[in-house]
């Protein structure tokens, strides 16, 4: 598939309502009460399987998420850490509610109230990128202090860290990043060593006392005239840095057109009291993350992920390149 501009973050391999498995449907229409008139299927997003708004018999909707191992082996794992995460959420944060869920051991269905709303416009449209950066800085306020119970954001960017010295490990996979990269790939390759000194620290650098997202994105917001929703939070972690959420959506903001991810950053309420070396740490981190990743085989069911997380190196590193 040609794309221009920017890469879709969308797995490309959604099921529709008639997809799914008898048993499952008739789960699904026992559950929510109702039997399913009519679907409408979610454009956004790279979790494979089902996800759709479904119309109910009785006059409502719900959003539905049904997973199983045979779409892609992690996604019900993912989908179960979701289900844990939405009872820890503060009231305040603008999460769909979790209506209910079920997990027969393969299948794992959750079933959210309706999220209305759009997502924002590419290239952004500077009265959206307002809204969605007011609602990052919200979102740091109302998750300080984090709820008790979450995953330490310290443990998920220890995960994140090893990105450049696995890629100085597979020569292949090096070069492969470099021609996809151009000139932030050549400069990536000459400062191969400080990119993973400065990514040591990482872990240390990113704890706090915040609730964060972990997976922020255009693709995880919709909004509409009045109200701003953030959904899919399986990668919500806590004891995390006020600014970790503001600094994972920069690249993305970039690459779609959002300005200059610096810029937005110095400017933003949550980096108020931020220490800058150890956002760069982080920062390097999060850059060896996509770009080692960018060049691994696409996972299972997930066609577009690697173009998407090669662009979002790529931004990451343009801002590191300009520190």
């Amino acid at each position: 598939m040609t794309i221009d501009g920017p890469p879709l973050a969308f797995s490309g391999s959604r099921l529709s309502w008639t997809d799914l498995p008898r048993p499952v449907r008739a789960r699904i229409a026992q559950t929510a009460g109702a039997d399913v008139i009519s679907e409408a299927s979610a454009t956004s997003g790279f979790s494979p399987g089902f996800a759709s708004v479904l119309e109910l018999s009785d006059g409502t909707q719900v959003f539905c998420k049904a997973v199983s191992p045979d779409q892609n082996p992690e996604s019900p794992g993912l989908a179960r850490r979701e289900i844990r995460i939405a009872g820890l959420l503060p009231a305040a944060v603008p999460a769909p509610e979790l209506l209910w869920s079920y997990d027969d051991g393969s299948w794992v269905v959750l079933g959210f109230a309706v999220a209305h709303g759009h997502l924002p416009d590419h290239p952004w449209r500077p009265e959206q990128l307002d809204r969605v950066l007011g609602a990052v800085a919200a979102l740091a306020e109302v998750g300080t202090p984090c709820p008790s119970g979450l995953p330490s954001l310290s443990d998920a960017v220890a995960d994140l860290s090893p990105g450049w010295d696995l890629l100085a490990a597979n020569g292949v996979a090096m070069d492969s990043a470099v021609e996809a990269l151009g000139a932030e790939g050549r400069w990536m390759r000459e400062n191969l060593d400080a990119l993973s000194t400065w990514s040591e620290q990482a872990a240390a650098a990113a704890t706090g006392r915040s609730l964060s997202h972990g997976d922020l994105r255009a693709d995880n917001i919709l909004l509409d005239e009045r109200a701003l929703w953030i959904v899919d939070w399986p990668w919500a972690t806590g004891r995390g840095a006020a600014w970790y959420d503001l600094l994972t959506i920069l690249p993305s903001i970039a690459m779609q057109g959002g300005g200059d991810p610096a810029s937005l950053f110095r400017a933003h309420p949550a980096a108020r009291e931020a220490d800058l070396d150890a956002v760069h740490s982080v920062l390097a981190a999060l850059a060896g993350y996509f770009v080692q990743a960018a060049v691994l085989p696409a996972p299972i069911g997930i066609a577009n992920l690697r173009p998407f997380q090669l662009a979002q190196g790529r931004e990451a590193l343009r801002w590191l390149r300009s520190w």
